[in-house]
């Protein structure tokens, strides 16, 4: 079992070495938009997960996920014979390519906390002229819970 550090060092170096091949090496014209986020390496160093996110054309297009993640199988013998070559490790990775959700995830909870704050700002106009229901004070005072409890215990008393 490799430690951990070194599993960090080599999901890092192969994050790099895809990412410049995707770039420079993969003529596929569906990689073109395609970032590497991340790369997470099993600790017996056998398994790679890259982790990647597509790009759209123009900001209100969406990204072509199926082409990449076929494009990116296509190519995983190459890629995976890079990082064999340029690493030098004794058993090169299989590598495994996965969608990060990390930023659409982040989108939405940017839409929702941006929903929340409309909210919380129409209540807040409406709380402006409000008053309480109820008493000012609708707890008991410390003082006349022990005076109710002294009347509790006179009544057991005269029971019996």
């Amino acid at each position: 079992m490799a430690d951990q550090a070194r599993a960090r060092k080599l999901a890092k170096r192969i994050s790099q070495i895809v990412a410049s091949a995707i770039e420079h090496e993969v003529k596929d014209p569906r990689l073109a938009r395609v970032t590497i986020t991340d790369t997470k390496v099993t600790g017996d160093l056998h398994d790679a997960v890259v982790y990647y996110t597509v790009l759209g054309e123009k900001l209100d297009s969406e990204p072509d996920y199926a082409g990449a993640a076929m494009a990116l199988e296509s190519a995983k013998g190459v890629l995976r014979s890079m990082v064999g070559a340029q690493t030098g490790v004794r058993f090169t990775p299989t590598l495994a390519f996965m969608t990060d959700t990390v930023p659409d995830e982040a989108r939405r909870m940017e839409e929702l906390l941006a929903r929340a704050r409309h909210r919380d700002e129409k209540v807040a106009k409406i709380a402006i002229g409000a008053e309480p229901a109820g008493e000012a004070d609708p707890y008991k005072a410390p003082r006349e819970a022990d005076a109710d409890d002294d009347d509790l215990v006179d009544e057991d008393s005269s029971k019996s």
